[in-house]
């Protein structure tokens, strides 16, 4: 969340913040609701201090009436205290609930759009494949290389599940391992993390799974929801810690299962591995100083983008705007892989996702680091996708695809498939 203090003395900046990301936020219901809060607070502070004054006066009180009056006194502020802090609960409630509805700042040079077709490119790498014959889409692909089974996954947990199968199996593992192993080489802490996480935790990281958030599981009956990324419980994992800045940057990879309900997602839109209720993936995270937020951020899309050059496959990177950003963003990119199958003769497709969220996710979660000078300071977090490996392996089958109706491995997943080179109907 934003600082109070910036949002009262910065009123018409962050109000234009509001209206460029295109979201519903009332910026003086918020004030006004700190305010009230801060009002009842020093109601309550002055009421308690007028009763331990009262209190002493009845040592001091010359006649018994006098004390009893002192005492009668006191009987009268101890109702209002009472009365007084029966009001502060609710108020804190509301003035919580406004200030999650305020999103982040936005980087000076955000592009200003309502929605993602006012994204930009910025960068791409090769060019659509292009193909001697008809390409299938990975859906095509993996039933006549018994690769997927959704049908039997729509039997067992309904639409948007899905069986792995076979070598598809393998080059799941593959990517996994791959990106490991290059994140590790870089300095990253490997996790494998849990796949649920408290309410509050979700909320810390700018998710709100009990009220207008539309595409969490959630665990009735318990304090409990289903993931929708790994960036959720590697930031609660340091929830209400405080560190020295000479620890920082701390950098962190973790595997984790993601489940989203993915609420109004249908058509062709969402074919396949695209877009369903449940996948892997492996997620990187960074925190760091205030100072250290640019750097840290080029770095993670530097490694997004190594992933998916040294596999080979054409993508475009992403400025993504204003109106497309989710709330906790500063700034953000994403890479868009070229899928062959996807729309009517190929489109790109969002694969990996990177952002700086300044200190909005820290002040949630209550993280800090002191700096050089002694003084706490709310730490910068940074997170990005290494592999949604469902939607690499879309992409990989679709751009691999050979007119033999095989699918070639890339060669840098080839060591970890068991020198496997190609995935065809011998089998």
């Amino acid at each position: 969340m934003l600082d109070i203090n910036y949002i009262i003395n910065n009123v018409d900046k962050v109000k234009a913040n509001v209206e460029a990301r295109n979201m519903e936020c009332d910026v003086d219901a918020v004030i006004a609701a700190y305010n009230h809060l801060k009002s009842l607070r020093q109601e309550c502070e002055n009421l308690r201090a007028q009763i331990n004054q009262n209190q002493k006066s009845i040592r001091t009180a010359k006649t018994a009436e006098e004390r009893e009056a002192i005492i009668s006194n006191g009987q009268a502020l101890k109702k209002q205290l009472q009365a007084a802090s029966e009001g502060l609960e609710p108020a804190e409630t509301n003035y919580t609930e406004l200030m999650y509805t305020v999103p982040n700042m936005m980087a000076e040079d955000t592009p200003i759009g309502k929605n993602d077709e006012l994204n930009v490119e910025v960068d791409r790498f090769m060019e659509p494949t292009q193909f001697s014959f008809r390409p299938l889409d990975h859906i095509e692909l993996g039933k006549r290389l018994d690769l997927i089974d959704f049908e039997s996954g729509a039997k067992v947990a309904g639409p948007k599940f899905y069986y792995l199968k076979n070598e598809l199996v393998l080059l799941d593992l593959a990517i996994q391992t791959y990106c490991f192993n290059k994140l590790i080489a870089k300095g990253f802490t490997p996790l494998v993390t849990p796949d649920m996480a408290k309410t509050d935790i979700l909320r810390g990281s700018g998710f709100n799974p009990r009220g207008g958030e539309r595409n969490i599981y959630n665990i009735e009956g318990m304090d409990l929801n289903m993931i929708a990324t790994a960036e959720i419980t590697i930031g609660g994992m340091l929830a209400g810690r405080s560190f020295k800045e000479e620890e920082l940057p701390m950098k962190f990879c973790a595997l984790s299962h993601c489940f989203r309900t993915e609420a109004g997602a249908a058509g062709r839109a969402g074919y396949g591995l695209y877009r369903v209720h449940q996948f892997t993936k492996i997620e990187m995270y960074q925190f760091t100083t205030n100072e250290g937020g640019e750097d840290a951020l080029q770095e993670l899309l530097a490694i997004e983008k190594e992933i998916f050059s040294e596999l080979k496959i054409p993508y475009r990177v992403i400025r993504i705007c204003s109106g497309d950003m989710g709330a906790p963003a500063y700034k953000k990119y994403d890479i868009e892989a070229w899928m062959p199958g996807k729309g009517e003769g190929g489109e790109y497709g969002e694969v990996t996702s990177v952002g700086n969220f300044t200190n909005y996710q820290s002040r949630r979660l209550n993280i800090k680091y002191v700096d050089k000078e002694g003084k706490k300071q709310f730490i910068n977090t940074l997170n990005g996708t290494a592999s949604a490996t469902g939607r690499t392996m879309l992409a990989i089958m679709e751009n691999y695809q050979q007119e033999d109706g095989s699918i070639l491995i890339p060669d840098v997943l080839v060591p970890y498939m068991g020198g496997i080179t190609k995935i065809s109907r011998q089998k």
